[in-house]
């Protein structure tokens, strides 16, 4: 087994909205309660890990894991522009001080795909506005809980708009050519759907017919003033992705403003980019879209936030299927744990000197020694890239119960623990043990 010293952070991670149930201010909740809405079912109480965090804290302490990401919810803290809740406030100084009492680092998240309902309303992620109200925010947070607080992620996966558009149109040029030659939805077809689902690292739907699209334009119309609100998740354009970088540079601002002590960096979303001969260009198009390009903005951070869950491998014509006979996940892409080590590699090789915290990294599966066994491929290659002087931080493995899946719902399990949501009773998986034992408690 990999060793790891006393200072390497084991831990698992959360987001708000997936567990903590009724986020009643926030724009997911809105979207959820929608009659044409693209989720499969809303998440009311989630897991309730709003008022069950203590158990799970310590859960995850017993276990032996000593770190633990999760994110404030922005909707939470401020579910009117400019009137900030001291309630909860407090509710989150109770999470970080919950970790602490357990021998828990807490790596907090300060957006996980989640606004308030209001953001959306006044233009979302597509509007500048937006760069001064998150800095507003997170010097808010910093000032209030920053004394507890060694690690802050900004925003989680900062490149998932573009990776949302780039489905996007690959989808509607599909459904165009499908118009095109008036023909009944094949089965070659609904698998070109599932295939384009699985090349994102986030619950989406890329199943509702044209018609009930429209529908669904016309409810948003009503609920946020225009039909194609724009959420975080939500196709960007270019200025859309810039919109971001700003806003965590001005976030980080903020925060160093305050509390200069506390670590700052952003996640992103980095598939494993592979390539077949032809597809040299295109993977390293991929690469740059993914990654390259947010390095002038994030290259003075304090570390970065590494998201991985698989490989992408481009031909000539784009993105290939996977291998014939390969393993798949519950999201339809490939089970492949080695790609967290050669993302790391790729990082550290553009940014050498910068701090790598694995801020997600996990397996959707029903088989928890499927999970058992990606996790200790994924751990030997951590190990390996340290023997090699690559600055590693830690590894947080996503996530620490089965949650809610976005626009999933709850069928896909990446949790380390299990949870009976009619009693909302947690089911620990041996994989939670499994993944503690790597850990050493200071």
């Amino acid at each position: 087994m990999t060793k790891f010293s006393k200072e390497f952070f084991i831990g698992a991670s959360t987001a708000a909205h997936q567990v903590e149930g009724n986020n009643i201010h926030s724009d997911y909740w809105a979207m959820e309660q929608m009659e044409y809405s693209s989720f499969v079912e809303p998440s009311l109480d989630a897991v309730d890990h709003y008022h069950k965090y203590e158990e799970d804290i310590k859960m995850l302490a017993d276990a032996g894991l000593n770190a633990y990401r999760f994110s404030i919810e922005w909707a939470r803290i401020e579910p009117e522009m400019d009137r900030f809740d001291e309630a909860e406030v407090e509710h989150y100084r109770k999470v970080i001080a919950c970790c602490r009492e357990n021998g828990v680092e807490p790596v907090v998240t300060l957006h996980h795909f989640t606004s308030p309902k209001w953001l959306i309303c006044r233009g979302g992620w597509d509007d500048e506005m937006v760069v001064e109200r998150f800095a507003v925010y997170a010097k808010y947070i910093a000032e209030k809980l920053g004394d507890e607080i060694n690690y802050i992620c900004t925003i989680n996966e900062a490149n998932m708009r573009l990776q949302i558009k780039a489905i996007s149109e690959r989808y509607m040029k599909m459904m165009q050519a499908k118009m095109a030659a008036a023909g009944a939805k094949t089965p070659q077809e609904e698998k070109k759907k599932e295939k384009l689902e699985g090349q994102v690292q986030v619950g989406i739907n890329l199943s509702d017919p044209m018609e009930r699209l429209k529908l669904g334009a016309m409810e948003n119309a009503r609920i946020f003033g225009t039909p194609q609100p724009h959420t975080f998740v939500s196709a960007a354009s270019e200025n859309g992705d810039l919109i971001v970088c700003k806003a965590h540079q001005a976030a980080k601002a903020a925060i160093r403003l305050v509390r200069p002590q506390i670590k700052v960096g952003i996640t992103l979303s980095v598939h494993d980019i592979q390539w077949i001969p032809g597809g040299e260009e295109k993977a390293a198009a991929e690469w740059n879209e993914e990654f390259s390009h947010y390095i002038p903005y994030i290259k003075d951070d304090d570390f970065f936030g590494l998201q991985n869950y698989t490989r992408s491998v481009y031909g000539p014509n784009g993105i290939e299927a996977a291998p014939e006979g390969a393993a798949l996940t519950q999201m339809d892409y490939e089970v492949y744990p080695e790609a967290l080590e050669h993302v790391i590699r790729k990082v550290n090789s553009e940014m050498p000197k910068m701090p790598i915290l694995i801020t997600e990294n996990g397996i959707g599966t029903s088989d928890d020694v499927q999970r058992i066994e990606f996790i200790k491929t994924a751990l030997a290659g951590i190990g390996s890239c340290i023997d090699d002087g690559i600055p590693l931080i830690g590894y947080c493995h996503w996530s620490l119960m089965d949650n809610f899946e976005w626009q999933k719902g709850y069928q896909m399990t990446f949790g380390l623990c299990a949870v009976d949501r009619t009693t909302q009773t947690r089911q620990p998986k041996k994989s939670l043990a499994f993944l503690g034992s790597y850990g050493i408690r200071g």
